[in-house]
């Protein structure tokens, strides 16, 4: 088969498509051959070799990166039903990268049968990115009351967010970078769209809201522009943090004196949190892909060719990318 391989720690050009063994399912397992595969911006982050630790192993090389994968079961292992054959299914790698490949192999029982109707390509944005989604709109718990202040809000989990908080019948303020993300926002239904690249873009949420205090802060940047946002909620306003892909500046900083200022609240959705959550990561992955089949959430995706993962990786870390990123054959 075909895959992409890092053999050294750098940049995105040190990804390359290259012929290797394909693999065999062992007991207990399907083999995909992946018609999707997602790329997360931890991928690029491995992949640099800067991973600052967290629950991921940095992989040994060589090694195929990728952790979210959709296709067709095209082989069983050893004890697994064969009714898996030709299945349409998606499922995310966990801990063992090897995603971005012609074909991947995972245990039956992590793997979800992709519903009627639902693409590839929209199936393995939602069984990653969607089910960090439904962790933070369990803490988020968006009312029609509510003024969201959504972050990144043209990428893979802010999309999903301003749909979410829309169909609860919130004001949404979308944060994007740069006018064809804020056009793509303003195109989900957000009430406000603002440039976060533009130097007083905080006056600019202000001028849009007039008197109405942000009320609730969704935070996946962290950095300069997490701190901004936190600045602008309102006396008993909350901000629910789920990382920060400003990896240069870390997390929003907060202090107790924050807090205590103006009453207001600070959650972490994912780490720990959404790993010991009842009823675990899988029941998170079903949520997710019912409400994409269902129509409630509709993910944004861009693809690029398997053989041009370093462009993706590229695009995505220069924030030139819209939606999900996902790699296809």
């Amino acid at each position: 088969m075909r895959a992409i391989l890092l053999h050294a720690f750098g940049p995105a050009e040190n990804l390359r498509y290259e012929e290797v063994a394909d693999p065999a399912p062992a007991a207990g397992q399907v083999r995909i051959a992946v018609r999707a595969a997602g790329v997360h911006l931890v991928d690029t982050v491995l992949r640099a070799g800067n991973y600052g630790g967290g629950p991921i192993p940095v992989p040994e090389l060589p090694t195929i990166p990728g952790r979210e994968v959709a296709g067709v079961v095209d082989a069983v292992g050893e004890g697994t039903d064969p009714a898996w054959l030709g299945r349409r299914v998606v499922t995310h790698l966990g801990m063992v990268p090897g995603g971005y490949a012609e074909l991947a192999v995972r245990d039956a029982a992590a793997v979800h049968e992709i519903p009627d109707g639902l693409g590839y390509e929209a199936a393995v944005a939602m069984i990653g990115t969607g089910r960090t989604t439904m962790g933070i709109l369990d803490v988020a718990a968006f009312t029609a009351d509510d003024v969201a202040l959504v972050t990144a809000a043209a990428g893979g989990v802010g999309n999903l967010l301003v749909q979410a908080a829309l169909a609860a019948g919130a004001t949404v303020v979308g944060l994007a970078g740069g006018p064809e993300k804020v056009a793509r926002v303003r195109a989900l239904g957000a009430a406000h769209a603002v440039d976060y690249t533009e130097p007083d873009w905080p006056r600019a949420v202000r001028d849009a809201l007039g008197d109405r205090p942000a009320t609730v802060g969704l935070d996946g940047v962290g950095g300069a522009l997490g701190r901004g946002v936190l600045e602008l909620l309102g006396v008993g306003g909350r901000l629910v943090l789920f990382g920060w892909a400003d990896t240069a500046d870390g997390p929003t900083e907060i202090t107790t004196g924050d807090l205590y200022e103006r009453g207001l609240t600070a959650t972490v959705a994912v780490g720990p949190r959404v790993l010991n959550r009842p009823g675990g990561l899988r029941g998170l992955e079903e949520r997710a892909l019912a409400a994409a089949a269902g129509g409630a959430l509709v993910p944004l995706t861009q693809a690029f060719a398997l053989k041009d993962a370093a462009a993706a990786h590229a695009a995505l870390e220069s924030r030139a990318t819209t939606g999900k990123v996902v790699l296809v054959p």
